[in-house]
């Protein structure tokens, strides 16, 4: 959740408290289950609320950070509930407002402020971890100009993870031993310790059409500490992948690319 909390606090200052009374309505919490404190429309629809904690950082500023669909408030914290409006496009993000009004540049002129709705409200919505990353990704690049082809494009919101070859105390094992990654995303091992390293992946241990050799180091190894190997993964599934030269040792690894 970093990038939610990044990109939320930079549009939570005073626009988004001006527009509170309108979107957000109030929750004080002592314990569970959440209690309102106001009277609730009645055509308020249960399904369509969220949490947003509410927090005071370093100077007494107020900033707003959005729990996950379903999650209750902290005991002791005040959370805000926030449903979403009905606009001319369909439902509407609460955010959507204020960053309008807070939002005074040329870039206000040219945002595409129906893809930024339809990620906030993705980020949200979403039970996907990499729907909801990727959602935040494109949201961030927005709002920070960023043209919507080039955010649209798949390989904007990716991602590269590490893998080290070799424990910093000299054991022959991947660190971490296994890794969650999203579809698009690569990976990077790095030749740690203990060289020379390489990746290969078992074929009878990855998703099926995957080419084993094409995403394997055949006949090919990292000798010198530093030394890198990358690859990029765009099909769903386990991988299964072993170091040849230790393999014997147990110098074994898994993906899951979801």
């Amino acid at each position: 959740m970093k990038l939610s909390l990044i990109l939320i606090g930079l549009f939570s200052g005073s626009a988004m408290a001006q527009d509170g009374e309108k979107n957000l309505r109030k929750l004080k919490v002592a314990v569970a289950p959440i209690n309102l404190e106001v009277e609730v429309p009645f055509e308020f629809d249960m399904q369509s609320e969220h949490l947003d904690l509410e927090v005071i950082v370093e100077g007494g500023e107020r900033q707003l950070f959005p729990l996950l669909p379903g999650t209750r408030c902290p005991t002791g914290h005040t959370c805000r509930a926030r449903t979403s409006t009905i606009g001319p496009d369909g439902m509407v993000s609460p955010m959507i407002g204020s960053l309008k009004r807070n939002i005074k540049t040329n870039l206000a002129m040219s945002l595409d402020w129906i893809d930024m709705n339809t990620n906030l409200k993705t980020v949200v919505m979403s039970d996907n971890r990499c729907t909801r990353r990727q959602a935040m990704a494109r949201a961030a690049g927005l709002a920070a100009g960023v043209a919507a082809a080039t955010v649209a494009s798949p390989a904007y919101a990716a991602e590269t993870k590490e893998v080290l070859m070799g424990s910093d105390s000299g054991l022959l094992a991947f660190v971490p031993q296994k890794i969650t990654v999203c579809k698009g995303d690569s990976v990077k091992w790095i030749n740690n310790k203990s060289g020379p390293h390489n990746v290969v992946f078992d074929e009878e241990g990855i998703p099926g059409g995957v080419n084993q050799e094409s995403i394997s180091m055949i006949d090919d190894q990292l000798g010198e500490e530093g030394e890198s190997f990358v690859m990029k993964f765009d099909v769903a599934g386990d991988y299964a992948y072993y170091c040849e030269p230790h393999r014997g040792a147990g110098m074994q690894g898994v993906l899951v690319v979801t």
